[in-house]
């Protein structure tokens, strides 16, 4: 595996074994790394972030310790990802992002995160269907535990990885990065002011109907879907901070059904 492929990059002088445990654990959180994938070998990990490999070996006895990583000696072994759940305690920049900026990331995400939907319905793979089917399925398994508090961050990070798929299935390494670092920004956005708990039943839903509406190829039908997707976080963070986002916006960011009213009523005749 070549490190580069997943967005492994140097960790830089300062915090750099705190740095290399957060590379790897988002990789994993996002999806990127699943559970039974072997890491890179050391010496190209290291090479790729650009640090010692006593502080990458640091980094993974601490990932492994956490039970994320699972190191198995003798020719045959290597690093490998033990599980594809990662504490959000070990990305330590969640607390980077102020709560005045929610409001940026959130208006950010509309205008980006339809077009990459309608991108990836033009570009998907079967494999790529059948990953986004495998999360839905998680997230119900953790419904049908019972109690889906209790696995709150697991089920959230599986919406994450969800998201990261539809932009992989773009075929697009930019908006993969792009979507990396507005994902990672939304995680925080709702540990800082999104109070309530998501309404599991309804997101596995809209996740249905989201794979469904990016199969179909239909770009009208992934506006509807995607509109009421990213609507659903945008009242919660307005109920929560009692602060409504930027009105007017443009008319190709507006909600799909009041942009089909507006058409409709251009075409009315004069009476």
């Amino acid at each position: 595996m070549d490190p580069t492929d997943i967005g492994f990059i140097p960790v830089g002088p300062r915090r750099t074994f705190e740095g290399a445990v957060e590379q790897i654990a988002e990789r994993v959180r996002l999806g990127e790394l699943s559970a039974g994938d072997r890491l890179p070998s050391e010496r190209d990990l290291a090479a790729a972030m650009q640090i010692s490999r006593p502080t990458l070996r640091e980094a993974v006895r601490v990932l492994a310790d956490a039970g994320v990583l699972r190191v198995r000696p003798g020719s045959a072994g290597g690093t490998f990802v033990a599980s594809s759940y990662v504490p959000i305690e070990l990305l330590r920049s969640k607390s980077d992002l102020r709560l005045g900026e929610v409001a940026g990331v959130l208006e950010a995400r509309r205008l980006i995160e339809p077009r990459v939907a309608q991108l990836a319905a033009v570009n998907a793979r079967e494999d790529d269907f059948a990953h986004l089917a495998r999360l839905i399925e998680a997230q119900k398994a953790l419904l049908d535990e019972g109690d889906v508090l209790a696995h709150e961050d697991h089920f959230l990070q599986l919406d994450t990885q969800f998201h990261v798929r539809i932009a992989r299935a773009t075929g697009n390494s930019t908006i993969v990065s792009l979507m990396r670092t507005l994902l990672r920004r939304l995680e925080i956005a709702r540990d800082l002011a999104l109070h309530e708990p998501p309404t599991a039943p309804w997101v596995i839903d809209i996740h249905e109907r989201t794979l469904a509406a990016i199969r179909s190829a239909d770009h009208d039908r992934i506006d509807e879907v995607m509109d009421e997707h990213l609507a659903a976080m945008e009242r919660a963070w307005e109920r929560a901070t009692d602060r409504m986002l930027v009105r007017p916006i443009p008319d190709f960011m507006l909600p799909v059904a009041a942009r089909s009213r507006d058409q409709r009523s251009s075409r009315t005749p004069a009476r």
